[in-house]
């Protein structure tokens, strides 16, 4: 067996009545379709549950599956400590899927719970299923923050280890839709928000799981979604499987949207490997786009596939054209994995004997010395976007007046402390916005005087 079917789930404390107290009822379609998918698993009896709710532990490069024989929890934080759970865990499974993460070198396992107590994004899911089956183990995972592939990627980890074993499992996603549906909700309005209502219900309704990697970013921050990533897990744990998807409801009438779908595998299907055809996809745009580089990013690919390789720093090329090898100036590197910055590092000015020496090692510092970032490793390196900004000289402003986000990047000084931030930048729209930024990168208080500097960039894609 594998897994027989998988739902799609919102995680509302409020529609459990000893909470909601009446409130419940305006969201009478969701506590219909949940008590639909209660029957359901009901009815499929299967000997595992998998659980993935972004309330369980989570951490931003790693995914935790909870470890134990058991768990306990309780609505205690929402005002009903006399609703109760107790769960037991399917410790076999959680060891297979936690080994095999760890020989394929994949960033999940059972390290580092904080809090061994059910979460509400689980035990809301629980409180409908046991009322109606209660024959099953728990599996629960928590997401992460790497990019939508790494969680697609999981769920594979997850069908083969439920494969392995010849377990009888649904899986259940648990996640709300976006937090900012209308003006009088908790979270306010935002205009992506039912745009996200709206494109997720579509996909996953319409099972087309390869267009939740089409979800940017940015756009899913400002809709405030909350459960797109457990989805994402969830469609790999079907990945390679025909699915027959329906809809069972949506509703945004409290200004969070909640959305469930059942899903039911209907055998192999070639043609739904997602993962494979995007990462193929991936590749090939970058293939295209490296053809039509300039020598400003192919020296800084070079020195960092180099580096990544031979954990050394490359020798100058005999290719570097004079122009670089006369010039001193400034340089950033940015790497971008999936769209996703992987690593940024740059100097103001040069520090080098010439701009080509300057783009090499900052390259080096990019995928190897991002305190932010792990060093990148060498599978990487297909996935890997890079250009480089060249900075012009920095001039002192008088005022945050003479600034232009899109124009000029802007150095933030106090002291000794000192921020910069690149110009024309995704998400950052505003000056005030661009020069917060820098303030925060050079440890420079919001009230704290600054002196203020402009310089323009050439970036070579």
């Amino acid at each position: 067996m594998s897994i027989v079917a998988a739902f799609m789930v919102p995680h509302p404390p409020m529609i459990v009545p000893e909470i909601g107290r009446g409130s419940e009822k305006q969201i009478e379609k969701t506590i219909k379709a949940y008590e639909k998918v209660a029957e359901e698993i009901a009815a499929l009896k299967p000997e595992t549950i998998i659980i993935s709710s972004p309330h369980s532990v989570m951490y931003s490069n790693y995914f935790h599956i909870s470890p134990g024989s058991s768990a306990t929890g309780s609505f205690a934080e929402f005002g009903a400590p006399q609703v109760k759970f107790n769960v037991e865990y399917d410790e076999e499974l959680v060891r297979l899927l936690a080994g095999n993460a760890d020989k394929a070198h994949f960033p999940a396992g059972t390290l580092g719970e904080k809090n061994p107590s059910l979460d509400h994004g689980t035990m809301v899911p629980l409180w409908f299923i046991l009322k109606k089956y209660k024959d099953f183990k728990l599996v629960r995972t928590g997401l992460s923050g790497y990019d939508l592939l790494k969680h697609y990627e999981y769920g594979m980890l997850i069908k083969e280890a439920v494969e392995t074993l010849d377990r009888r499992v649904v899986y259940v996603a648990s996640g709300d839709l976006s937090h900012k549906l209308q003006d009088y909700g908790p979270y306010g309005f935002a205009e992506e928000g039912p745009v996200y209502d709206s494109r997720i219900m579509d996909v996953c309704s319409g099972a087309r799981f390869g267009e939740l990697f089409d979800f940017d970013e940015d756009f899913c921050d400002k809709a405030a979604e909350c459960g797109h990533r457990s989805f994402v897990i969830m469609a790999g744990a079907l990945d390679g499987n025909a699915v027959e998807a329906t809809q069972y409801s949506h509703e945004d009438v409290t200004g969070v949207g909640y959305g469930i779908c059942s899903f039911y595998p209907k055998g192999d299907d070639d043609d739904r490997h997602f993962l494979a055809a995007r990462l193929k996809h991936i590749q090939d745009e970058l293939e295209q786009k490296r053809q039509k580089s300039d020598a400003y990013v192919k020296l800084a690919r070079a020195s960092a596939e180099y580096f990544v390789k031979h954990g050394k720093v490359m020798e100058l090329p005999d290719w570097v054209p004079p122009e670089m090898l006369d010039t001193k100036a400034g340089a950033f590197v940015s790497v971008h994995k999936f769209g996703a910055l992987r690593g940024c590092i740059g100097t103001i000015a040069s520090t080098q004997k010439n701009l080509a020496l300057e783009i090499i090692h900052n390259a080096v510092s990019a995928v190897a010395k991002d305190p932010r970032f792990e060093p990148v490793q060498e599978s990487e390196l297909n996935y890997l976007d890079i250009n480089v900004d060249v900075l012009g000289e920095a001039e002192s402003i008088e005022s945050e007046a003479e600034l232009d986000v899109k124009k000029y990047g802007v150095i933030v000084q106090s002291g000794l402390k000192r921020g910069l931030l690149l110009p024309d930048l995704d998400g950052v729209d505003t000056v005030e916005e661009q020069v917060a930024i820098a303030r925060r990168k050079g440890g420079i208080a919001p009230g704290e005087k600054v002196d203020l500097f402009r310089f323009e960039v050439v970036r070579h894609y």
